[in-house]
């Protein structure tokens, strides 16, 4: 048993023996009895005590208590067989005392109306109990019905007190994770209204086009060449959203690959840049690179830091103007590594950069339009945000009039 349970009946044992010896001390005291009433006053004491918590015991072990219906009574009960064993354990010792007849009714009747004032005293005590505990039965009522803002006032610091307490914080708990589902659920309603509207659009254009080319309405090869561009730029487009779809679906899942390995941070930087280098000078961009190449190499998964600096610098492309400039950092900070892609002509209001990294964020018209007449989906920032996050780094935005917009990712050693 452990000491949690077994400290309760140590301590009533204890207060058991301090009451006995002053009860027995106070007797010998006062009344100064002889030997052999000391005897039998000891014997009955000790015997009523056991007698007493004997059927106590019985009480509990057989489950008599838990068949009230109510508190208010059990209370009752126990107080009437508290001030009944208290008015025979007087009475008896008193007898035994051989104390006057007088004396003894005195003192039974001055018990007796003691007893019947802690009774009411009870009863009223109960009461207040009994409406604490229907206003939590209340409470849950609330909950059973659907209402998750209930909440109820706390009073006292008894057990009752931290029940109402625990309460309160299972109904907020509740309702964060009520809440909570109900953005999942609008988020997967936007997500599917918001990608069944860009999986639409280009089949549409894709359709049209090619319908135009097999009814003979368009011939002349320089036509026929730029709507099969045009197709071939909406296949792109449609490739990268199902890609970037799917890569969400795995990052909801938690079942994204990680393959970690050491990897030089300025070395995947410079793939990066150089896969990007035709649109960038079709873009008519400048890009400078500052990158410290004495950083030692960082575990990470390198095609997932990879396509998140893709999908940042294809962002950075997308929103700079031609003869603008983006500006790729890298340099070391306190426990880990930093890189910064900053663009210039782009500003994002204060109060959209919180959103930039949601799905299917677009921006508004203070973004610049992009110059190669290819199309975001919106993923791009959501993604890289998934994949920075997973390894235990975060990624921030700001935006300046003058400055542009940067983006900085910082990664963990």
């Amino acid at each position: 048993m452990k000491l949690r349970e077994t400290l309760p009946f140590l301590l009533l044992i204890a207060v058991l023996l301090l009451v006995f010896a002053i009860v027995l001390s106070s007797v010998l005291a006062v009344l100064m009895p002889s030997e052999s009433e000391v005897a039998t006053l000891f014997v009955y004491m000790i015997g009523s005590a056991a007698v007493a918590l004997g059927l106590v015991y019985l009480l509990l072990m057989g489950r008599v208590i838990e068949r009230f219906t109510s508190l208010r009574w059990t209370l009752l009960t126990i107080i009437v067989v508290t001030v009944a064993f208290v008015l025979l354990n007087v009475f008896v010792t008193m007898q035994l005392m051989l104390i006057n007849e007088q004396v003894v009714l005195l003192i039974s009747a001055l018990l007796m109306f003691g007893g019947v004032v802690s009774i009411c005293a009870a009863l009223l005590i109960s009461g207040a109990l009994i409406a604490r505990i229907r206003l939590l039965g209340g409470g849950l009522k609330q909950l059973t019905q659907g209402d998750l803002g209930a909440r109820l006032p706390v009073t006292g610091r008894d057990e009752l007190a931290e029940l109402t307490e625990m309460f309160n914080q299972m109904m907020g708990e509740l309702a964060a994770v009520d809440a909570k589902k109900r953005q999942l659920e609008q988020s997967r309603r936007d997500l599917v209204a918001w990608a069944s509207h860009d999986l639409r659009a280009p089949l549409a254009a894709i359709r049209a086009m090619n319908e135009a080319i097999l009814d003979g309405v368009v011939r002349d090869e320089a036509t026929v060449l730029r709507y099969r561009q045009s197709m071939q730029r909406e296949i792109e487009h449609l490739g990268r959203l199902i890609s970037d779809l799917f890569e969400l679906a795995e990052m909801d899942a938690e079942a994204v690959p990680f393959l970690r390995a050491p990897v030089r941070l300025d070395a995947l930087i410079d793939e990066v840049i150089e896969g990007a280098a035709a649109r960038i000078e079709s873009a008519r961009i400048t890009l400078h690179a500052d990158l410290v190449r004495t950083l030692p190499p960082l575990e990470i998964a390198s095609d997932k830091i990879a396509r998140t600096l893709h999908n940042l610098l294809d962002n950075a492309i997308e929103h700079t103007p031609p003869g603008g400039a983006i500006d790729i950092v890298l340099s070391p900070t306190s426990g880990g590594a930093e890189i910064t892609i900053r663009n210039s002509g782009s500003f994002i209001p204060k109060d959209q950069l919180p959103q930039v990294f949601e799905r299917f964020y677009r921006g508004d018209s203070a973004r610049v339009a992009r110059q190669d007449g290819q199309r975001s989906a919106g993923l791009g920032l959501a993604i890289a945000r998934g994949f920075v996050d997973a390894h235990g780094g975060r990624i921030d935005v700001t935006s300046d009039e003058a400055e542009g917009t940067a983006f900085t990712i910082w990664l963990p050693t």
